[in-house]
C-alpha cells in the first residue's frame, strides 16, 4: 500500500509544489512552521483542494486535476488524527471507538478491535469519558477510532504538539507499534527532529512549500544539508542492538561492533533500537582519547564538511554504527587538519542522549552497516 502525491496549490503570498511517494510505514512531512506540511496533509485528506495535481492512495485516485476528478473527504477513507483528540465528550472510550467502526465500508478488511485496544494500551480506559483522560490517552483513543474506520491511510497532523514532554514520552512507544503492526501508510506532520528519528520510515523535508529532500530516515537525517530547523537541530540516526542492561542504570548497545552506553532504555536485550545523536553532542579527536569521563568513543572517517557564513561547520563521519554528524567550529576543523578521508574518533556523552531520542527499530527496515575493519 502506498500514497502518491503530486500537487500544486497557491494561496495569497504562498505556493506549495510537492511531489513524493509514501510507502508502508510512517512518512513524516518535516519542516518549520509555515513550510506547507499541513496544507499537503489537508490536500490528501480532502480538506484543501489543490489547484492542480494528482493524489493516489492504495490505487484509489483521490484527485486528478487533468480529469476533473475530486473525491470528497467522506469518500476517501482516511483516518485523520488532529493535534487534539477531538473525541465526543458525551461518549465513553468504547463508544468513541465504535463510532469509528460505523465509517468502515461494507466488505472492508477490518482491524481487530481487541488488537487495536491492546496495541494502544487503552483496555483500562474503555468506560471512561474524554474528560477523565490525559492528553496522551485522548490521542491514543483518537488513533484507535481512526484505525477502526478501516482507512486507506492515516493522516496525523502534529498529534503530539499539544502534549507536554511526559505525555509525549508516554505515547511515542504506541506510535512505534502503530508503525510496525499496521499495514497502511501513515502520513505524519512534525517539526520535531526527535519525533522524526523515533518514528519515520520515510522523510519528506519541506522548505517554503517545496520538497528539498526525500528518502529514508537514516539517509535524510545523516545529510548535513538537511537542517530545516537550524544547525542546532542537526543530528543523525543510528540503529544498534541492545546488548545488556547494567546494574548502574546504563544500557549497553552493540553499535556496529562497538559499545554505546545510554541511560537505561526499555527495550529487551537482543532487540534493535534507533538512537538519535545530536550533532552538537559529538566531540572529535584525531587520536583515540584517554582519561575522559565520556564512555562512548567511535572510530570514524570524515566524509564531508559543510561550512556556513558563521563560525560553525557540520561534518559527516562514517562509523561502524552508521553515519554521524558533528557540529564544531571551523577553527577546530583547521586545528585538527580535518578533511574528507581523515580518520578520527567521535566522542559522545552518555547523558547527552535523552530518552525521547531512543526508540524501537522498525522490524521491516534494516539499516546498512560499515564493517569495523573498514574504519580501523
Amino acid at each position: 500500500m502506498t500514497l502518491s502525491v503530486d500537487i500544486t496549490h497557491r494561496t495569497p503570498g504562498f505556493e506549495v509544489q510537492a511531489r513524493f511517494e509514501a510507502p508502508r510505514g510512517v512518512t513524516v512531512l518535516f519542516g518549520r512552521s509555515g513550510s506547507g506540511k499541513t496544507t499537503i496533509a489537508n490536500a490528501v485528506a480532502g480538506l484543501v483542494r489543490p489547484e492542480a495535481g494528482r493524489i493516489v492512495a492504495d490505487e484509489m485516485v483521490l484527485m486528478d486535476s487533468t480529469q476533473g476528478l475530486w473525491l470528497p473527504p467522506h469518500r476517501r477513507r482516511i483516518g485523520y488524527v488532529f493535534q487534539e483528540g477531538r473525541l465526543f465528550p458525551h461518549l465513553t472510550v468504547r463508544q468513541n471507538l465504535e463510532y469509528g467502526r460505523r465509517f468502515a465500508p461494507a466488505g472492508a478488511v477490518l482491524e481487530d478491535e481487541r488488537h487495536v485496544v491492546e496495541m494502544l494500551g487503552i483496555e483500562h480506559l474503555m468506560e471512561r469519558r474524554p474528560a477523565k483522560l490525559s492528553g496522551g490517552e485522548k490521542q491514543r483513543v483518537a488513533i484507535g477510532r481512526a484505525l477502526l474506520s478501516a482507512p486507506r491511510l492515516i493522516v496525523a497532523d502534529e498529534p503530539l504538539a499539544s502534549l507536554d514532554e511526559a505525555r509525549k514520552a508516554e505515547i511515542l512507544p504506541y506510535l512505534e507499534r502503530l508503525r510496525d503492526e499496521v499495514d497502511i501508510p501513515i502520513l505524519y506532520v512534525s517539526h520535531s527532529a526527535a519525533e522524526v528519528a523515533r518514528l519515520a520510515t520515510t522523510v519528506v523535508v519541506l522548505e517554503n512549500g517545496r520538497v528539498v529532500r526525500h528518502g529514508s530516515a537514516t539517509d535524510v537525517l545523516a545529510d548535513p544539508e538537511v537542517t530545516p530547523l537550524g544547525a542546532r537541530s542537526a543530528g543523525a540516526m543510528l540503529t544498534a542492538r541492545v546488548a545488556r542492561h547494567h546494574e548502574d542504570g546504563l544500557t549497553e548497545l552493540d553499535a556496529g561492533g562497538f559499545p554505546l552506553f545510554l541511560p537505561r532504555v526499555a527495550q529487551a536485550p537482543g532487540s534493535r533500537a534507533r538512537v538519535r545523536i545530536a550533532a552538537h553532542d559529538v566531540i572529535l579527536s584525531r587520536d583515540r582519547p584517554d582519561g575522559l569521563s565520556a564512555l562512548n568513543i567511535l572510530p570514524g572517517i570524515v566524509i564531508d564538511i559543510r561550512s556556513g557564513d558563521g563560525p560553525g561547520a557540520i561534518l559527516s563521519l562514517r562509523t561502524p554504527a552508521g553515519t554521524l554528524l558533528a557540529r564544531v567550529t571551523r577553527r577546530s576543523v583547521a586545528a585538527l587538519g580535518l578533511s574528507p578521508g581523515t580518520e578520527c574518533h567521535a566522542v559522545i556523552k552518555t547523558v547527552a542522549i535523552a530518552p525521547e531520542d531512543v526508540g524501537g527499530q522498525d522490524g521491516g527496515h534494516e539499516e546498512s552497516r560499515v564493517a569495523p575493519e573498514e574504519i580501523e
